[in-house]
């Protein structure tokens, strides 16, 4: 089935003449309906099997729409031409009633009438989610388009995976996607959207923000996990995920067994701490991961790097007794501001609370609005509350910060959870030799890492600290004579620093054009060796964006390298 869903202003439409000799009566009035979401629908052949199945993934479809459109006028139409391989018009029909039907509950709905051919005239609100298209399947693949796909020509298969284009004119100079492409950092392509391909460059940011990460929080008492990608849907249904999320999430049929594309990490770390009996010596247990996470988001809000559909996040969760909340919140809010402190970042706090659809008793969820709000008040930190914005197991405390462009971010998230450790039925031995249940503090600081990474491009213009940069220094000959001097330099570099990203640039040009290209590619150190500088065994050191510096000692420059790096500046 195929549908292509427009959230318009308005919609006009009035009945011309049957498109098919058992059309269903109607009148032939112009009817108008105001700010709604139309979805044109194709019913096929492939739908044929199960009217009921394919009817009510339309129902979940449209319903995840609408409610990301925030609207609750939805209009059926029957739409041939989305296809050629047509269902026929009694099953289309049926479908289309199905779906009228399910929808009714929540909508309000009006259904075009079917078998007619119809003048329509729309008001297309032109934000991101107003103009969509979806394929809808009971099966994942089907036999014909298997066949389809190899009928295809080479050209056209490399044409459906071609390098995605990046529009610039409406970017400002300092977005993260020019600043990607222009440094190398990463790229997409249609082979997988929303799902960004990390280059050598881009990687080294990556994994330094993860070394970091590592670093700080073996010094904090976290133990790092590592937790199947793939997983069956029953833990999701056991989690509530599969209630709550499964619209998010990517989900394959292998065999009679349906699997799913890890979205989260948290039913795996209810795993680990059921693993093996757990005593209340053992608490507070902090179980971290990176994992990558796969999230099904609609096409419409992809946005480079701040939303995407594969990423990591520097999760962990943290299961502790109800004494201990207080102060393991405590220590993860230090955590914030030591991560943030270090690139000079600006954030403030949002508690969200209960959300209409949330899984547990209600008087619990109250119990743990009250201590986080204590929490916050305790902090000193701003904060603002946002109703019904919680996650559906438990209340949070949202990391906002507001980029460049002025817009708004939700990075890192701590979440007070008393309710997945009871699904999972965790326990574990108190003091008098009773089983108690743990409660669980779900954290990430960063946040995705590439949303992460994306900011803080943009938040520095390109212009990374030294630490994280992918080269660090450059050296470059004044001419060809001082070569050997400076791959002399370079090995004595090296050798005092054996980490550093230091390259070189030897081309026949001249030294303002090799001082530009490392400027372009906000290099922070570049360093020129001429006839004087060999003589007098000293640097001629320019720092990113400075005038240069002369007579400088290879041993202070290295002195200075080393702190700097140590120091995270």
């Amino acid at each position: 089935m195929k549908i292509l869903t427009i959230h318009a202003d308005y919609l006009k439409f009035q009945v011309r003449e049957k498109a098919i000799k058992n059309a269903e009566e109607t009148d032939k009035k112009e009817h108008e309906i105001k700010e709604c979401l139309i979805v044109f629908t194709a019913v096929e052949k492939k739908d044929e099997n199960d009217l009921k199945e394919i009817a009510n993934k339309l129902a979940e479809e449209i319903t995840l729409i609408a409610n990301q459109v925030k609207t609750k006028n939805i209009v059926l139409y029957p739409y041939a031409h989305l296809s050629s391989d047509l269902a026929k018009p009694e099953h289309a029909f049926n479908v289309l009633k199905e779906a009228e039907s399910l929808l009714k509950k929540k909508y309000r709905i009006t259904r075009a009438p079917f078998g007619y051919y119809k003048s329509f005239e729309l008001k297309c609100k032109g934000h991101p989610l107003s103009e969509l298209s979806r394929e809808i399947r009971i099966e994942e693949i089907t036999t014909k388009s298997e066949e389809t796909s190899l009928k295809r020509t080479r050209s056209q298969l490399m044409g459906s995976i071609s390098q995605t284009k990046l529009d610039t004119s409406k970017l400002k100079e300092n977005d993260h996607r020019i600043l990607g492409q222009k440094l190398g950092l990463f790229m997409f392509n249609e082979s997988s959207p929303g799902s960004p391909y990390w280059l050598p460059n881009g990687l080294i940011i990556y994994n330094e923000l993860i070394s970091f990460w590592r670093e700080e929080h073996v010094k904090a008492g976290y133990q790092e996990t590592m937790t199947p990608l793939v997983n069956k849907k029953e833990l999701y249904e056991i989690s509530g995920h599969w209630n709550y999320y499964k619209e998010h999430m990517f989900v394959a049929p292998m065999g009679e067994e349906a699997y799913c594309l890890k979205p989260m990490n948290c039913p795996n770390a209810m795993l680990i701490f059921k693993s093996q009996t757990r005593s209340y010596k053992d608490l507070p247990l902090r179980l971290s991961d990176i994992d990558r996470l796969h999230r099904y988001e609609l096409s419409g809000v992809l946005n480079g790097l701040l939303r995407v559909r594969a990423f990591q996040q520097d999760d962990a969760h943290n299961f502790v007794t109800e004494d201990m909340v207080d102060d393991e919140f405590a220590n993860i809010f230090k955590i914030c501001e030591k991560f943030y402190g270090v690139f000079g970042l600006e954030y403030t706090f949002r508690m969200g609370t209960r959300p209409e659809k949330a899984l547990g008793d209600e008087k619990i969820w109250k119990k743990a609005e009250k201590m986080l709000e204590a929490i916050l008040k305790k902090s000193g930190k701003k904060f603002t509350i946002l109703n019904y914005d919680g996650a559906f197991y438990g209340p949070k405390v949202d990391i906002i910060m507001t980029d460049s462009l002025g817009r708004e971010w939700q990075m890192g998230t701590i979440q007070l959870d008393f309710n997945l450790p009871e699904q999972f039925g965790l326990k574990y031995v108190d003091r008098e030799g009773k089983e108690k249940t743990p409660v669980c503090i779900h954290r990430v600081i960063y946040g995705s890492l590439e949303r992460f990474i994306g900011i803080l491009l943009e938040h520095t213009q390109g212009k990374l600290p030294l630490w994280l940069s992918p080269i660090q220094v450059r050296i470059i000959n004044f001419t060809d004579r001082n070569k050997e001097a400076t791959e002399k330099i370079i090995r004595k570099i090296v050798q005092e620093i054996p980490s550093l990203r230091i390259d070189s640039d030897f081309r026949q040009t001249t030294v303002n054009d090799k001082i530009r290209d490392a400027e372009l590619q906000k290099i922070p150190y570049t360093i020129t060796i001429g006839d004087k500088e060999e003589q007098a065994q000293t640097l001629a050191v320019r720092e990113r964006g400075k005038k240069p510096v002369f007579g400088i000692k290879l041993e202070t420059f290295v002195k200075e390298l080393k702190e700097k790096i140590e120091k995270k500046q």
